[in-house]
């Protein structure tokens, strides 16, 4: 299992999470960004920048996912992408994507698209607050002993 992490809109609490998680598991993690980042000196923690562009990182976390990993992304489109490979999807607001949730997710989805290009202003996601760090962090630790990562 490798944690692969859509790193360009992943809000920096939440990568700080990850970095303990991926050293108190020993597990693999790649953070994917069109920018280079800054990642904390470890054997398991890498990055990979990717050209600019629309849904290159994405793509390319499409592309290297493998059944089993997870990916931490607040896409519905990617993470419909790394559920069809039958891998773990999870949200940065603690939101564990699955089979059974990840329709009815791309259809609202979409709808609020239609909306937007009608015109109506539908606002952006809510600042991150403390209560979705802690629901992050717990639904990770769930997932990873679940899987007996840790």
């Amino acid at each position: 299992m490798r944690i692969l992490v859509d790193a360009d809109a992943c809000p920096g609490a939440i990568k700080d999470i990850l970095y303990r998680a991926a050293e108190r598991a020993k597990l693999a993690m790649t953070l994917f960004a069109n920018k280079p980042l800054r990642t904390p000196p470890s054997p398991y923690i890498g990055s990979l920048q990717v050209p600019r562009g629309f849904d290159v990182a994405d793509d390319e976390i499409a592309r290297r996912v493998e059944s089993g990993d997870l990916v931490i992304t607040a896409d519905i489109a990617l993470a419909a992408r790394v559920i069809k490979k039958a891998a773990y999807a999870l949200d940065p607001r603690g939101e564990l994507y699955s089979a059974d949730t990840i329709g009815e997710r791309l259809n609202m989805r979409d709808f609020m698209d239609t909306l937007r290009a009608s015109g109506v202003a539908t606002g952006g996601p809510a600042p991150l607050a403390a209560s979705d760090r802690q629901r992050f962090a717990n639904q990770l630790d769930a997932l990873l002993s679940r899987l007996g990562a840790i």
